[in-house]
């Protein structure tokens, strides 16, 4: 009897149960992703991807921290390595991920977008990256949002980030709905002023309006909210190290970003006040 393949179309299916609800409900459901970290700029270009290592390791921090894991020097992640070396590394970690959902992803991907049953690993890595790069130019970004069902995504967008992207986006005609998702994050970074300073001038242009004071910072991020609920937008997203939750009022808040915007470095203090302060307003 010949041997199934490692992903079938009962993959991780163990009962009938499973089996039923899957194939007789969840399969052919669209997908509504409300968040990732696509990019609006790919998706308003329908880029084309130029190999698998483009498409699969250009940005995926999952990967590059199970490379890392592995022993794989960050030239092969991140740096300056060829496409075919940075994938060839991957591919000789992938074995070392049995077990965690990452070796799962690889596999199914290798299935469903280029019809490869083979596992991945050193041995098979050039004959997977020949046989998907040249399947890779009828798997343009439109494509493949078409091929999964997608019919909302979210994509990641900072407050001083344009939305003329997500204005082409919806003028091109693409079937899957795509709308920003509102993440402040560098509005509450003041533990490095100078980065912090130089994202307000970018977020003061955007919003069309200067920003040097506590209550100009304030003003300028409720016109981008109101920008992105203009734009479809309906989510805020946070990436937080911890539940900020100091007291804080609003004159220690602005005596704090005075602090910030002539060049101090806040105490770690004033800084869990400061983004206390902030969480509370974005609530709002």
């Amino acid at each position: 009897m010949p041997r199934k393949p490692f992903i079938h179309p009962d993959f991780l299916l163990a009962t009938p149960q499973a089996r039923r609800l899957y194939h007789g409900f969840a399969e052919n459901e669209p997908i509504y992703d409300y968040h990732c970290h696509l990019s609006p700029a790919l998706i308003a270009a329908n880029h084309t991807f130029a190999d698998l290592a483009e498409v699969w390791l250009g940005g995926d921090h999952y990967k590059w921290r199970a490379m890392r894991t592995n022993g794989v020097a960050e030239r092969f992640c991140t740096g300056d390595a060829t496409p075919w070396e940075k994938f060839r590394a991957w591919a000789e970690t992938v074995p070392h991920t049995l077990r965690n959902p990452l070796y799962h992803w690889t596999h199914l991907e290798l299935r469903r977008y280029f019809g490869i049953e083979a596992l991945l690993d050193g041995r098979s890595a050039e004959k997977i990256w020949k046989k998907a790069n040249a399947l890779l130019p009828s798997l343009r970004v439109h494509d493949l949002l078409a091929k999964s069902k997608v019919a909302v995504v979210c994509t990641t967008d900072d407050p001083a980030d344009s939305l003329d992207l997500h204005a082409k986006i919806r003028a091109s005609g693409l079937k899957t709905r795509v709308y920003p998702a509102y993440r402040p994050d560098k509005a509450l970074a003041i533990g490095k002023p100078a980065a912090f300073n130089a994202w307000l001038e970018k977020l003061g242009g955007t919003a069309g309006m200067p920003v040097r004071t506590f209550d100009d910072l304030l003003s300028a991020l409720k016109k981008r909210h109101d920008d992105f609920h203009a734009a479809g937008g309906r989510l805020s997203d946070h990436g937080l190290d911890t539940a900020l939750a100091e007291p804080c009022t609003h004159v220690q808040a602005r005596m704090i970003f005075d602090g910030t915007r002539s060049g101090r470095v806040p105490s770690p203090e004033d800084q869990a006040r400061y983004g206390s302060y902030l969480m509370l307003e974005f609530g709002r």
